[in-house]
């Protein structure tokens, strides 16, 4: 089997998870998700938000800000990373992109090239497991060999931030993360655009990204979207164009404003 072909399936399957409404995926976890709206909100996140603001987590800017955080989940490489990374130069944008232990280490250039051009790397585990289902000391070791390997080939020797498998999670993992020093980012703003078998064309991506749009998203998009990479510029200019600014998750952490007024976001 084409080696893509066999790549964009496992994805598919990893990914088929994420875009449900909230749900419980299994007895001790649960599956990131909101309730979407029509009216340019931060989505309401319902029983998640008491347990996003004990353990520090995020999934938005509640400052009311019109910004924008653009983080990438890259599990593989498609051919459009590189693509995208020009867009962001071009227009001055940073991102965080999480990546896996295979992405690190079939594409080190593109991550050396990421942190060269000033964006961020986040962890999304080395083998992207449900932590879940993880003892601690799994976990761990998942993320720490996530960091070993972005150390050894980039100039970023830490990392901060964390999206987690499958967007599977439960307060144990919110601890267990807080505990090992890293900070969970959610997203407020996404669609089905990881389907590299189903692409629906830029217009399709712009369109998703326009109506959910809110000031202080987190906007997740896979780089392996040719949608992705065909509309992110029209996408970046037109939110200028309305007034919204993008800046990085460490704009956002350094904020420090995740537990004064949350509860109050709707």
């Amino acid at each position: 089997m084409d080696k893509k072909i066999s790549s964009s399936i496992i994805y598919l399957l990893i990914f088929s998870l994420i875009f449900l409404s909230p749900i419980q995926v299994a007895a001790s976890g649960f599956g990131w998700g909101y309730a979407k709206n029509n009216e340019h909100k931060i989505p309401e996140i319902g029983k998640y938000q008491e347990m996003l603001v004990k353990y520090g987590a995020y999934y938005a800017d509640y400052s009311g800000e019109k910004v924008v955080y653009l983080t990438f989940d890259n599990g593989f490489e498609q051919g459009f990373t590189a693509d995208i990374l020009n867009i962001l130069k071009k227009e001055s944008v940073p991102a965080t992109f999480f990546v896996t232990g295979h992405y690190v280490k079939s594409e080190a250039d593109l991550v050396k090239r990421m942190v060269n051009e000033g964006h961020i790397i986040g962890n999304h585990s080395y083998h992207h497991p449900d932590f879940t289902i993880l003892t601690k000391e799994a976990m761990k070791k998942e993320l720490e060999t996530l960091e070993e390997a972005v150390a050894a080939v980039s100039e970023q020797k830490e990392i901060k931030y964390l999206r987690p498998p499958r967007g599977t999670f439960n307060e144990q993992t919110l601890k267990w993360s807080n505990e090992l020093g890293l900070i969970h980012i959610f997203w407020s703003l996404a669609f089905n655009d990881w389907n590299v078998n189903g692409q629906k064309g830029a217009q399709y991506a712009y369109d998703q990204v326009m109506a959910q749009i809110h000031p202080g998203a987190i906007v997740l998009l896979h780089a392996v979207s040719s949608d992705n990479a065909s509309a992110l510029e029209r996408i970046i200019q037109d939110l200028k164009k309305q007034g919204y600014s993008f800046k990085s998750l460490d704009d956002l952490v350094f904020k420090d404003i995740l537990p004064k007024g949350f509860m109050d976001i709707n």
